[in-house]
């Protein structure tokens, strides 16, 4: 047996207490080590989803077809209606790979049936479709038929043919223009008007307009006639009215084109008896002059906003998919879908100015 001397003792005690030492330092280090390991898994793991999510936003959608077709653009407002369309199709085509579209525009009735029946070929598992007019029914039914989801926009059907109508408030445009219009006149005066075409949305229009201005008997409505929703046609319809009344004080026009022509017209014949000029649709040339004030004779306009055929697209492809909307609890989009009517003023015109689009 090995007898230290208290020296060595002391000298191996203290190498032993060294060694205890570093072999706690190095567990601290390893347990610290493994606790930022275990913390860099928990991130990534919390991480991880959050980029799944984003990916599956863009790709989780069951892959559709969705045909689009909308009339050619004649006037503003149906130029509208393909510029919103077409912004829509790009907007979902940038963010789900899942969703093919097929989009044409008609320009008869005749075409459009064409168009629908070219798309039907193609396996479309849904169609947005505003009207040409009321004859396409038979065409639109038998993609309904079909099982081919159908939202139809603006320009209502002979018969049901479609899972949604999604359309502006046709009587809310009549009767918020009336009322801001007999108001502005100091609810007395003479007033013409000038209407769409001969089609069931503006049937709403006018009688929702005309109920209004009844309630006022010191305003009288000289005259009611088409105008096609065109701006040519709006110029000679005024010059036909200022021809026919020495004396109006105010012009409705339905649209914001025809109110352009009216416009011209007025102009052109050096009168000055008009102090209220009103339009429709909310155009950004009329939104952008009740904006800036800078006509005294437009005050106001009301909406009827082209952008409702974007929308449609949207509900289009939610449809197909048997998707809800978003705020919506049914278990597909509802079968009705109403956008208000708004009156547009200078306190709120800069809400409903889009410089991008074409109207």
């Amino acid at each position: 047996m090995v007898t230290l001397s208290p020296g060595e003792k002391k000298k191996i005690d203290q190498e032993e207490a060294m060694k205890k030492a570093v072999l706690m330092v190095l567990v601290v280090m390893l347990i610290v080590a493994g606790a930022l390991v275990s913390c860099q898994k928990e991130a990534a793991v919390e991480m991880k989803p959050a980029a799944e999510t984003v990916k599956e936003a863009m790709t989780a959608g069951k892959p559709v077809k969705i045909g689009v077709t909308v009339p050619t653009a004649d006037h503003g407002w149906t130029g509208g209606v393909v510029w919103w369309t077409e912004k829509a199709i790009a907007d979902w085509e940038a963010k789900d790979p899942n969703v093919d579209f097929l989009f044409k525009t008609a320009a008869s009735a005749a075409d459009m049936a064409a168009v629908v029946e070219d798309m039907m070929v193609q396996d479309i598992d849904g169609l947005v479709i505003l009207p040409h007019d009321s004859s396409v029914t038979p065409v639109v039914k038998e993609a309904y038929d079909a099982g081919i989801f159908v939202v139809v926009i603006d320009r209502g059907l002979t018969e049901k043919a479609q899972d949604v109508y999604l359309a502006g408030d046709n009587p809310g445009l009549g009767r918020v223009s009336a009322e801001w219009l007999v108001e502005a006149m100091g609810y007395k005066g003479n007033l013409v008007a000038m209407e769409g075409m001969p089609v069931p949305i503006n049937t709403e229009r006018v009688e929702a307009f005309e109920a209004v201005i009844a309630q006022y008997p010191d305003i009288k409505l000289l005259e009611s006639q088409p105008a096609h929703w065109s701006t040519q046609k709006g110029l000679e319809l005024m010059e036909n009215y200022l021809q026919k009344y020495p004396n109006i004080d105010a012009v409705f026009c339905q649209d914001d084109d025809v109110l352009k022509g009216a416009l011209q017209a007025y102009e052109e014949s050096g009168r000055d008896d008009v102090k209220i000029f009103m339009g429709g649709a909310g155009s950004k040339d009329i939104v952008k002059i009740i904006m800036e004030g800078s006509d005294p004779r437009i005050l106001a306009d009301v909406t009827y906003h082209p952008n409702m055929a974007a929308s449609a697209v949207t509900v289009g492809v939610h449809g197909a998919r048997g998707e809800s909307l978003p705020g919506f609890y049914q278990n597909t989009p509802p079968a009705f879908i109403q956008l208000a009517a708004e009156l547009i003023t200078k306190e709120n015109a800069e809400k409903f100015y889009e410089p991008e689009s074409v109207f």
